[in-house]
């Protein structure tokens, strides 16, 4: 399965270096491709990929939708790390570190621009392309909401496992349901809309909670600041487990910590059981969205996603 997905990865590089031009100022194309050139799994388009072959159609036609995906994706990562502050991602130091943070904020703005003018390129109906576009930008919008959401966590005391939830819903899961469901809307298949978009939506929100876990327990593997969420203070779901069963986190919301009390504060949420809640949640999450996976016709493509939703949250990192 993993092959298949880095077939399919291989893919995406060719054509995101075929559909996004570099320019002029080159700093600025430098900074807003870095974190594509640092690499990443591109699993949200090789969803795109996948769910197009699973419903029977041509990706070649689509192709511009998946590099519109991954293009978006890497719009939230880069202004993600300015607001979290963030050093590392991908194994290499974050935008805003190497280029600057007004460089950076400008990178993420031309991503998410060339995104949509990418996605203007698939060779489908002009019907079906204005409903992509539609759906794409509410998409975007909330993201946006999601993300304020999280960021305004960190000032609340009263914020629940169901709020946590709904942050994951917005800022997450919809740009996953999005990847998944795009074939079917610029093909014009109705009738595989929302079964796709529903299995990218749960498999969404178990990939995050599993991200959550990961950031405790990844190590370097995740390539970027293992236990960043908990000593920035993000209420993620394991923390906010811990917190309902009256588990104080010494390194909650520090600012930095040692290696050494990253490890105290794991072993911690380890004993409580609140990791292994909240991984049993993931798994829940994707079964789930495994099931909307019955109203597709039997596929190879078909199987893989099947495999491909249960990696989403075993993968290591």
């Amino acid at each position: 399965m993993l092959n298949e997905i880095k077939r399919r990865s291989e893919i995406i590089n060719k054509a995101i270096n075929d559909f996004v031009k570099v320019g002029n100022p080159k700093g600025l194309y430098d900074a807003s491709l870095h974190l594509i050139k640092a690499g990443g799994k591109r699993l949200r388009p090789v969803l795109t990929l996948l769910c197009c072959e699973a419903i029977g159609r041509d990706w070649r036609n689509i192709l511009p939708s998946a590099v519109a995906i991954e293009l978006i994706h890497n719009f939230t990562l880069i202004h993600d790390d300015i607001m979290d502050r963030d050093d590392y991602r991908r194994g290499v130091p974050t935008v805003h570190r190497l280029f600057g943070e007004p460089t950076a904020i400008l990178a993420g703005d031309t991503l998410f621009a060339k995104a949509f003018e990418v996605l203007a390129k698939c060779k489908v109906s002009p019907e079906n392309l204005v409903k992509a576009v539609e759906v794409t930008a509410n998409v975007c919008v909330k993201i946006c909401e999601g993300q304020y959401m999280d960021m305004e966590f960190e000032k609340r005391e009263d914020v629940s496992v169901d709020d946590y939830l709904k942050m994951v819903e917005k800022k997450t899961a919809v740009l996953i349901a999005c990847s998944c469901s795009l074939p079917a809307i610029l093909y014009g298949e109705e009738k595989y809309v929302k079964p796709l978009w529903n299995f990218g939506f749960n498999c969404g929100i178990g990939f995050q909670i599993h991200d959550d876990v990961l950031d405790l327990i990844g190590g370097e593997k995740i390539g970027k600041d293992w236990c960043s969420d908990l000593v920035e203070g993000k209420k993620t779901i394991v923390y906010l487990k811990a917190k309902e069963m009256g588990v104080k986190i010494d390194i909650f919301g520090k600012g930095r910590a040692s290696d050494n009390e990253k490890r105290r504060a794991v072993e911690k949420l380890k004993e409580c059981g609140a990791i292994d809640f909240a991984s049993k949640m993931a798994k829940e999450y994707v079964e789930r969205g495994k099931k909307y996976l019955d109203a597709l016709p039997d596929s190879n493509a078909k199987e893989i996603l099947l495999c491909l939703a249960d990696y989403l949250v075993t993968r290591e990192y």
